[in-house]
């Protein structure tokens, strides 16, 4: 009998771990480890920060699921992995013991890498979880009764910039629907080289389109910019040439913040050589496989992904969901190839479908692979991307509920984005 222990409980986390149930014979053991109870829909936050959802609205408590389909549950975190042991310490002092790891952790949020950064003692918000996003928005509210200027957007290092341009484009449509967004100034301070980078290097035309999406709702922008410091209403940032030179000081008043910090390997993974890399993500090989510990795996935003390109502010490459679950996939198919005595064969696609809603409407993106040079490389949007991701959330949790991991939705959105019209080139999107 295997015993493979499934860390996070994700949108990774929890997929693995019932992909793992439905592959493997009852003769095996998948315990999936949480430090929370519950698992959240990370998409839906940018909407709880403005109050169009509520927390339970997005949450769903595992410990019933994982009853119900058979596979172990632990929800009080872990403190300390043992790779060359095969063994993990969790937080209430026991240790589990392990034939194969999918470590799914996804980061630990590096607020503490800028003095004033974050929720926690800082002066911004964030909605990188569900806690943060209901926090924000009660200091949203107590904006919204005394409202000034807004920065959003993503501090040096971030590599999740999606939510900064869709929690952006949210605040504006809130704000308009409380008649309020004249009295609001807001600037987007992000560490992309330019609007729609993505950390990506773009997909398709994201720097007009998202250029034009902030010159409607008359949000200014700052790009290479360093985020050195945080005060109460003031954020102090150096924006940089192309060339890595400095090419302005700015002081930015503000009575209302919500920026992305940088990413790092959670603090349970992190000090082993050969496991991670040195911001603490786990090194993995083309089938998800680390490249030391070889029964360990590691899937989403945990693993190490090198920048696309030298950027002159650290910008880092996001692991969108449609990628995640790709990943996911894999990674059971070679545990499973592993334990019949076979050699893992399987390689993630690595391709990204994205839907960004910004309140009213949104851009959909497609990046075959998610890594340049594309096969598929486009960008679309309209109003129907917001029904698009209202949908999604629904599907998802309801997916999660019943314990399903075939991404059905995902290839019907992607097949429909693909049948929408021409590339600009002229060929067919199905090419």
């Amino acid at each position: 009998m295997a015993h493979i222990v499934v860390l996070g409980a994700g949108v990774g986390g929890v997929s693995a771990a019932y992909e793992l149930n439905a592959k493997l014979s009852r003769a095996h053991k998948v315990t999936l480890v949480s430090s929370l109870p519950y698992f959240q829909f990370t998409p839906s936050n940018p909407w709880v920060g403005v109050g169009w959802r509520k927390k339970g609205d997005i949450t769903i408590e595992l410990a019933p699921l994982m009853q119900k389909f058979g596979i172990g549950f632990e929800s009080v975190g872990a403190t300390k992995l043992s790779p060359a042991d095969s063994t993990i310490e969790l937080g209430d002092g026991r240790t589990l013991k392990y034939d194969f790891m999918i470590i799914a952790t996804g980061p630990e949020l590096a607020f503490d890498e800028i003095p004033g950064l974050g929720p926690h003692g800082g002066h911004t918000q964030s909605v990188c979880t569900v806690e943060h996003a209901t926090h924000a928005y009660d200091e949203w509210e107590k904006f919204c009764k005394d409202p000034g200027p807004i920065i959003a957007g993503a501090v040096q290092g971030a590599s999740c910039y999606g939510p900064a341009y869709e929690h952006a484009g949210i605040m504006d449509t809130d704000l308009k629907k409380r008649k309020i967004r004249d009295r609001v100034p807001m600037t987007f301070v992000t560490s992309e080289p330019y609007i729609g980078h993505l950390g990506l290097g773009g997909v398709g035309d994201t720097k007009g389109l998202l250029e034009a999406e902030f010159r409607e709702r008359n949000i200014k922008w700052i790009c290479n910019a360093k985020v050195d410091k945080v005060e109460q209403g003031k954020m102090f940032v150096t924006e940089f040439n192309e060339d890595g030179s400095e090419k302005k000081k700015h002081e930015l008043p503000f009575k209302y913040s919500m920026m992305l910090p940088a990413f790092r390997g959670v603090a349970a993974t992190r000090g082993h050589d050969g496991l991670t890399n040195p911001r603490g993500f786990i090194l993995v090989d083309k089938t998800q496989r680390n490249t030391k510990y070889r029964n360990i795996f590691a899937v989403g935003v945990c693993i190490a992904i090198p920048p696309y390109e030298a950027t002159p502010v650290p910008v880092g490459v996001p692991k969108t969901g449609y990628m995640i679950e790709s990943m996911v996939t894999a990674t059971v198919e070679n545990i499973a190839d592993l334990i019949e005595g076979r050699e893992p064969h399987v390689e993630p696609t690595w391709n990204a479908l994205c839907l960004a809603d910004f309140g009213n409407k949104g851009a959909a993106f497609i990046a075959k692979p998610q890594i340049p040079p594309r096969n598929l490389n486009w960008a679309v949007q309209g109003v129907w991307v917001h029904y698009a991701k209202i949908a999604f959330e629904r599907y998802f949790l309801r997916k999660i509920r019943k314990g399903q991991t075939e991404p059905f939705y995902e290839r019907y959105v992607l097949n429909g984005l693909l049948a929408v019209g021409k590339l600009k080139d002229g060929t067919s999107p199905k090419s």
